[in-house]
């Protein structure tokens, strides 16, 4: 963090002589100053850390750009979830965090994955910890994050494939030598335990420790819906005269649950039903998640303004789910079908990073450069198997229910079907980049930058042997102008490019029609201002178009071909507004507006037979949302909070057939500090007992929201 120097007035500074002057004159003659004559004072500089964030307000950044910059002087929409506003709310996962991000929304994800949607584009791979890809299809937890940042439009320069709309990064806790000694308990509706430690303490002069672990265990307002998670991350770090930094860190975490797909829908809205009801078979949709990963970094600052930082991170996902989920219901409304899978991946991911910022000041020019290089290789195998129900028929995939009991006990054999996949990839990636952040005067800047990305897949489908490969060589430039009328504003333009390979997100769709295809790309062109508005106050406006082109269609002349669509296939744009902070010293906030027109532009062809025509709205994404959340300290030991988040109407999928009703939702909590030791916080979600339905995977799962429920948390500090 940057140094803040206080040059002390002459009465303090005349003073600190004072004070050393008999030190200073023990053996030598002691001459009396004529009082008549100026006396000339050298300035005491006191330099001290400046905290990253204060309250619910960020000011700093070291993920956008890869150096530590001024979120006012990044040409870039970008929202930061802060420890404070994470603790305010009882926040525990990526559902809860985007709750007040402007612009970005999130899907059901079949109720085994967190799928954020950036801007119209839905992904369960654009999710980062320290900058490092965490990829896998899982709930990830906060209990061992200090904060979250959420940056919009595609980010391929900092963080290469994907990102297409945007991207999470979470930042976590490590060894500071501070001390941590806190835990937090939480009691909570249906029947809900959750405790989380923060242990830390320096070892030494040069060496600290610092420990998070969260055990939780919950039901749900879904019938027999029900999750239990451990997580555990020690890290380690030692530092050598303040210029080397040297850490570790592992982490083992582990989720079991119900996957729930909610609910069908019928003649275009969601059906009536109590919303505890489970469409299918709750005993038979397990998921399990395992995650182990290792993280070593290195800094060094080598004082004459070049910093040389290099990370690795090491890491083994194992994943399963089986689901007994709810399709289509019938023409009369009485039946819902039934159908079931289930899917098993694991992934080993190791990336290493190197990156060498070297600020050089050449006079009326300051130039912040960056050079970098990052290595990786993913290897993942996936296999699925199709339910059949066999009271039916021996290759029957689904079964009709009454609407009435949608729960399903008959007899299911889960075996593999003609499509299901049993396949092995490797992925292997090597990427260099380069960055220039220019400082021309205090009231113009740039941001320049370019990355090449050298992205080889390689699978096999072991069921035929069948081999399959790619080889993108991926070229993603980042343009941005910043002019600063004063020095608390800034005005910008930015473009950048990113690419999204054929393999997919998750690196198993290659195939013989596609796999020589060039990848989708994503365009953006983006104008905005960031104003802090008080020192602990920013106010964000950004207006953006964000094109998709390269899309892959299937041939009208030829079903088992692929063409693309060279030109924009689909188009968001859109308008953000944001503002986070403290309005007055006891009044603080977060919240944002956000305004999106998200539609196909051309006609897609999907299959031989089935088409996607234009003007066609992409699925979830609502045209208007808002939210706000504020936190009033009424005394020193009591304080209240209140948020709202509205959405309008959105569309479950690309069919544009089934709605989902716009609704306002409200919360609220109370805070209560019983000493400096012990605090104690009640926080209410839907506080008026808001029927809604929180979001869909398709036309026929979607999620109830919640009914009034109750969080009471005691956070001790010892």
């Amino acid at each position: 963090m940057k140094p803040t120097a206080i040059a002390l007035n002459p009465l303090a500074a005349a003073l600190a002589a004072v004070l050393a002057l008999p030190v200073a004159a023990q053996n030598a003659d002691i001459q009396t100053p004529d009082a008549s004559a100026p006396t000339e004072l050298e300035t005491v500089e006191v330099r001290g850390e400046r905290p990253n964030d204060t309250g619910y307000g960020a000011k700093r950044t070291r993920t956008a750009t890869k150096t530590d910059t001024d979120l006012v002087n990044v040409p870039q929409s970008i929202t930061v979830i802060t420890r404070e506003l994470i603790e305010d709310q009882a926040m525990q996962g990526v559902a809860d965090v985007v709750r007040y991000v402007p612009g970005v929304g999130v899907a059901q994800g079949e109720g085994n994955r967190d799928t954020p949607i950036f801007r119209g584009n839905s992904s369960t791979a654009d999710l980062f910890v320290d900058g490092m890809r965490d990829d896998v299809q899982y709930y990830r937890d906060l209990y061992n994050i200090e904060r979250v940042e959420v940056l919009k439009g595609p980010n391929a320069m900092t963080f290469g494939r994907g990102s297409a709309g945007g991207l999470l990064n979470r930042v976590s806790r490590r060894a500071d030598g501070h001390s941590h000694r806190v835990a937090n308990l939480q009691l909570g509706s249906w029947d809900k335990h959750r405790i989380t430690v923060d242990l830390g303490d320096s070892l030494g002069e040069h060496a600290s420790l610092r420990i998070n672990a969260v055990v939780e265990e919950a039901d749900s307002y879904r019938d027999g819906v029900n999750y239990q998670r451990r997580g555990l991350n020690p890290t380690f770090s030692w530092t050598s005269r303040g210029r080397t930094q040297v850490g570790f860190g592992v982490e083992h975490f582990e989720e079991d649950r119900v996957a729930d797909r909610g609910i069908s829908s019928f003649q275009g809205r969601p059906v009536l039903t109590d919303v505890a009801s489970f469409f299918g078979d709750q005993a038979r949709s397990p998921v399990s998640a395992e995650v182990d990963a290792f993280t070593a970094h290195i800094e060094h600052d080598f004082a004459n303004g070049l910093n040389l930082r290099n990370q690795t991170r090491w890491a083994r996902y194992d994943k399963y789910y089986q689901n007994v989920y709810p399709g289509a219901v019938n023409s009369a409304g009485t039946a819902v079908s039934i159908l079931a899978y289930n899917d098993a991946s694991e992934r080993r991911n190791v990336f290493n990073q190197t990156d060498l910022v070297w600020k050089l000041d050449r006079g009326a020019v300051l130039h912040t450069l960056l050079f970098g290089a990052e290595f990786g290789q993913q290897v993942t195998g996936n296999f699925r198997n199709t339910g059949y129900f066999t009271d039916v028929g021996p290759n029957t995939t689904s079964v009709s229910v009454p609407l009435s009991n949608p729960v399903y006990t008959g007899p299911i054999q889960f075996r593999q079907g003609a499509s299901d996949a049993d396949r092995h990839s490797v992925a292997r990636v090597a990427s260099v980049y380069a960055q220039d952040q220019i400082e021309f005067s205090p009231r113009w800047q740039a941001l320049l930058g370019l990355r090449y990305d050298r992205f080889e897949v390689h699978l096999r489908n072991q069921r035929n042997g069948q081999k399959f490969a790619s080889d993108d060589g991926l070229v993603s430039p980042r343009l941005g102008l910043i002019h600063k009328p004063v020095e608390n504003l800034s005005l910008y333009a930015s473009y950048s490019l990113g690419y999204l390979p054929r393999a997919g997100e998750q690196l198993g769709s290659l195939a013989a029609s596609n796999a020589a295809l060039e990848p989708e790309k994503f365009r953006n062109h983006e104008f905005g201002a960031k104003w802090d508005v008080r020192p602990d106050l920013a106010f964000t406006a950004a207006i953006y178009r964000l094109d998709r082109s390269n899309v892959a269609v299937v041939d009208p002349l030829d079903s088992t071909r692929l063409i693309l669509l060279a030109g924009n296939s689909q188009r968001v744009s859109g308008l953000e507004l944001g503002l986070s902070g403290k309005l007055t010293e006891r009044w603080s906030l977060i919240g944002g507006y956000a305004w999106q027109d998200a539609e196909i532009t051309r006609d897609i062809r999907s299959s031989a037979t089935a088409l996607i025509p234009k003007g066609t709205v992409l699925a979830q994404v609502p045209r208007h949302s808002f939210s706000l959340w504020n936190r009033v300290e009424l005394s020193e030991r009591w304080a209240l909070g209140l948020g709202a988040i509205q959405r309008s109407s959105v569309y479950t999928s690309t069919s544009n057939a089934v709605i989902l009703p716009a609704f306002t939702r409200f919360d609220g909590a109370v805070f209560f500090s019983v000493n400096g030791h012990l605090k104690l916080q009640l926080n209410i979600e839907n506080l008026f007992d808001r029927e809604y339905y929180a979001y869909a995977h398709s036309d026929t799962n979607i999620t109830p929201g919640s009914p009034r429920a109750f969080n009471l948390g005691a956070m001790l500090t010892f």
